[in-house]
């Protein structure tokens, strides 16, 4: 006789849905779905091992209203263990997390989307708008050539009602971002950037609906200014892959480069995937910043249409074996880069030093003549000179011979990973 399995996926049980008014959903394209989908991680609620004991067929439905996040939770399966100590209380746990208003009751929930689809506006301040095309539809009215809107907010818990609505979206952190923790609602130096697609129905009326957010905190720099943190940034799976996440981070950005009172941007241990998405943005801004491509690269490259550059003709004759190129070297790019000229510029734009070291790295790549053994020379020079800083404790405890080594196998990793990224904004 087979043996039953009392054990469940927390991250398969667990199943998200952002839920529309009906006539919200008549203008929705046929590919576009906001509901039904589950978490990256759960272990935050229900344990390092993202495993719930105890049922069969185990099914957890946490929806939410899609702009004010009015939520709803029911839990579902086709048998139990007998109680027990080690069968787990889904909801019990799961209620921990959330706040203590949501319902229970599916009719209940349904008239509450319904109501608040129209009463619901976004807490803040509005400080960027972009629009894409109405996603295509089968048969729908909505097929036409109109645009949809996006909105970005940026709120503070001085915002009436912002604190109950952080509460509601804050535990998309724990379900998508590894490590994700809540933050401390006592402390005044946080600033929200909160993303919204506002749709309009087939009547004209506009609703707001919820995408993502990120949090940032603001702390002092001597003498006068302050930093930016960004420490959490969320966009919810059915948006994903859709540019809103580079929306999102530029608006952040340049919230920090127009504010006279704020002398930097910087991010915390950001993970893999938003690091992609910050070095693109960085590049396609410093590419499209005509000045700094003047002024680092010389006449031979200036940077026109966000971000293409224009180079030497390509029937220009190359340079022999070791001679200096007049597309790398003619500029304050180097290499090796002129650090001061770099430094007035890193500070004009507000960029971390360890990031903004980076995308120099990636641009002088981007420009490099192969067949220049002089600047790819110093190139990797400077490369190493930063590696070698950065891993100073580590690289301090080996041999020469062990060391240079080290930082040879570094920096090839670093130059496969660096056109790997140049690769992504051609």
């Amino acid at each position: 006789m087979a043996t039953v399995d009392w054990t469940a996926d927390a991250n398969e049980a667990l199943t998200l849905s952002l839920v529309r008014a009906e006539e919200d959903k008549q203008v929705l394209g046929g590919e576009e779905s906001y509901e039904e989908f589950h978490p990256t991680f759960t272990y935050p609620i229900y344990g390092e091992d993202e495993k719930i004991y105890g049922y069969q067929d185990l099914v957890i439905n946490l929806r939410f209203a899609s702009g004010s996040l009015a939520q709803y939770l029911s839990v579902r399966y086709t048998q139990k263990l007998d109680a027990s100590t080690t069968v787990d209380n889904v909801e019990g746990i799961l209620k921990e997390f959330i706040p203590p208003d949501y319902d229970t009751d599916e009719a209940a929930f349904l008239t509450r989307v319904q109501e608040d689809a129209v009463s619901f506006t976004p807490i803040g301040s509005p400080i960027h708008t972009y629009t894409r095309p109405v996603p295509s539809t089968s048969g729908s009215r909505s097929a036409t050539r109109e645009v949809v809107e996006y909105e970005v907010y940026h709120a503070t818990w001085s915002d009436p009602g912002f604190r109950e609505y952080h509460r509601r979206m804050q535990i998309f952190i724990l379900l998508y971002i590894e490590a994700g923790s809540y933050i401390n609602e006592d402390d005044d130096a946080w600033h929200f950037f909160v993303l919204y697609e506002k749709r309009k129905r087939q009547n004209g009326t506009k609703t707001y609906h919820f995408i993502g957010y990120s949090s940032v905190y603001k702390f002092y720099c001597f003498p006068e200014k302050h930093r930016l943190r960004l420490s959490q940034f969320v966009i919810v799976p059915p948006y994903q892959h859709q540019g809103h996440g580079s929306e999102l981070y530029k608006t952040i950005y340049n919230y920090a480069l127009l504010t006279p009172l704020i002398s930097e941007l910087t991010v915390e241990d950001p993970a893999e995937a938003f690091e992609d998405l910050r070095d693109r943005n960085d590049l396609r801004m410093l590419l499209a910043n005509e000045n700094f491509m003047k002024e680092g690269f010389g006449n031979q490259a200036v940077s026109h249409d966000g971000g293409k550059v224009r180079k030497r003709k390509a029937r220009a004759r190359a340079n022999p074996m070791g001679a200096s190129s007049d597309i790398v070297g003619t500029g304050k790019m180097g290499p090796p880069i002129d650090k001061a000229w770099s430094e007035t510029f890193r500070t004009q734009l507000k960029m971390a030093g360890r990031q903004w070291q980076r995308l120099m790295e990636m641009l002088i790549l981007m420009h490099l003549n192969p067949t220049d053994v002089q600047a790819a020379r110093a190139y990797r020079l400077q490369v190493k000179e930063r590696l070698y800083r950065f891993n100073f404790e580590i690289l301090a405890q080996l041999e020469k011979e062990e060391r240079l080594e080290k930082l040879e196998e570094t920096f090839q990793s670093l130059r496969e990973d660096y056109l790997r990224i140049l690769e992504m904004i051609k």
